[in-house]
């Protein structure tokens, strides 16, 4: 279960109930140490003195805001919590705005909100549901850990979130910190016809279920592979980007291809059409050929996605061998 990390109250005119946050989300990233190479020694981060050299105890450390070299203003924690006392522990609603007008880009981090209390199930509910059916998100500030942070707070599914945002001004302005932007660019009518084309082509539901870290995928299959003294296939080179002379042509054949994939999935999904006629499946050697056409990068993948033990060690023929459903060599056969 997750730890609450932050208690208060939160209120929106008179209306007041005491909440605490809960982290929304969790990272699934290998967590690495550093190593000094060719040892099994950690390396550690101490704080120390930069003038003696000598570690600090937390409970020797306060802030320091420098007003010129070698001059600080010491600012004890208490202090900060004394300048504020209330607003440590409150989380006031001030206004509530329609969801469209928050640029995304505004959003950074999402935690859960839940009662404290039983007591205060029906003010929590009824806040999620008039958010939910006015498409409305509440804004307010809240300090937590000696910062005090923009929030909104939005249903999500059967619970209520806060969403800390960014101030105005920690956003950039595109225009003045990014190099290359187009101006004054004419398009063709048939390439953005073309371009709505594509789009539409590659148009999804959305369902983040159908997605995976593949990334750390290859990164537990590298581990793997260095525990038992295997081999990782390595992954494909990045894409060449297009050349500006054949955005056209590269726009047309985006489309075709991604029709034909559209109609590869629709097959599938449906299934063949019965028929007297309907021939028989191809096995064994008359599967091969399209597996053939498969880069070794793609028959990897497949034999990763099937679960084929010992796909590290394949070769091209003996991954096309392990799908086709034969044995394969004998390092098919091993573990991976």
């Amino acid at each position: 279960m997750a730890r609450a990390m932050w208690s208060g109250a939160l209120s929106f005119g008179l209306v007041s109930m005491p909440i605490q946050l809960y982290p929304a989300t969790q990272s699934h990233a290998f967590r690495f140490y550093q190593i000094q190479r060719g040892t099994s020694d950690r390396i550690r981060n101490k704080r120390v003195n930069e003038r003696t050299g000598d570690e600090v105890p937390m409970d020797e450390i306060v802030k320091g805001y420098e007003v010129k070299e070698d001059e600080y203003l010491i600012v004890e924690p208490e202090e900060l919590d004394e300048i504020t006392p209330g607003r440590s522990k409150s989380l006031e609603i001030t206004g509530f705005v329609d969801l469209h007008q928050v640029d995304p880009i505004f959003f950074d981090t999402t935690y859960y909100i839940a009662p404290r209390s039983e007591r205060y199930s029906k003010a929590y509910f009824l806040l999620h549901e008039a958010l939910r059916e006015s498409n409305k998100a509440g804004i307010a500030t809240v300090v937590m850990r000696n910062r005090e942070y923009l929030v909104a707070v939005k249903p999500e599914g059967e619970v209520l979130a806060l969403h800390t945002l960014h101030w105005a001004d920690e956003v950039r302005d595109p225009r003045r910190e990014l190099p290359n932007l187009p101006e004054n660019v004419h398009l063709a009518e048939r390439e953005l016809k073309t371009a709505h084309q594509l789009i539409d082509a590659l148009s999804i539901d959305w369902d983040p279920r159908e997605y995976r870290d593949t990334y750390q995928e290859k990164v537990a299959e590298l581990l793997q592979a260095k525990r038992t003294g295997g081999e990782v296939e390595k992954g494909s080179p990045p894409p060449e980007s297009t050349n500006v002379i054949d955005l056209m042509g590269a726009l047309q054949a985006s489309v075709e291809q991604s029709k034909k994939q559209s109609k590869k999935k629709g097959e599938v999904k449906a299934g063949p059409k019965k028929s007297a006629r309907q021939p028989k499946k191809p096995q064994g050697k008359a599967a091969e050929p399209r597996l053939r056409d498969l880069s070794k990068t793609e028959l990897y993948q497949r034999a990763s996605d099937a679960g084929i033990p010992g796909r590290s060690y394949m070769s091209r023929d003996e991954l096309i061998k392990a799908l086709s459903g034969k044995s394969g060599s004998r390092r098919t056969a091993k573990a991976f």
